[in-house]
């Protein structure tokens, strides 16, 4: 792996095993395809739409979609589980994945600064991984 990715500290302890493994799974795809500024945001007493965001930048439209492709197909691969919905796959600048308890967030980063989603949802846990991280 390109970085080191920890998601020990991310995620609470009443978390359930297999979603911190898929969590774990979707960071590797993600970083396979450099992904830069990973943040992974629990968001399970503050919404009802997902426990978990992960939000990621590409510096292309080109490799926000590689990084949206390689999350999914290692997902369909070693989980046998396809996203509920994709928006934003065309435009790129932009792509949503939507796993139902996770939702991926894969920006450029002119849009992830301007809709700052971190500041939205982030109130509550947040975890910003780096590259002294291990898993």
């Amino acid at each position: 792996m390109n970085q080191p990715l920890s998601i020990s500290s991310i995620v609470s302890a009443q978390t359930d095993p297999e979603t911190k493994k898929l969590i774990n799974d979707i960071l590797e795809a993600a970083d396979d395809r450099k992904a830069d500024d990973i943040n992974v945001l629990e968001v399970t007493e503050i919404s009802y739409l997902a426990d978990f965001f992960i939000l990621l930048s590409g510096f292309s439209r080109t490799q926000v979609r590689a990084i949206s492709d390689s999350i999914e197909e290692k997902l369909e691969l070693q989980w046998n589980r396809k996203p509920i919905r994709v928006e934003g796959k065309s435009d790129a600048s932009w792509i949503l994945m939507d796993y139902g308890d996770i939702i991926v967030n894969i920006f450029l980063p002119t849009e992830r600064e301007f809709y700052n989603l971190e500041a939205f949802w982030g109130h509550k846990n947040r975890s910003a991984l780096d590259e002294s991280a291990t898993i």
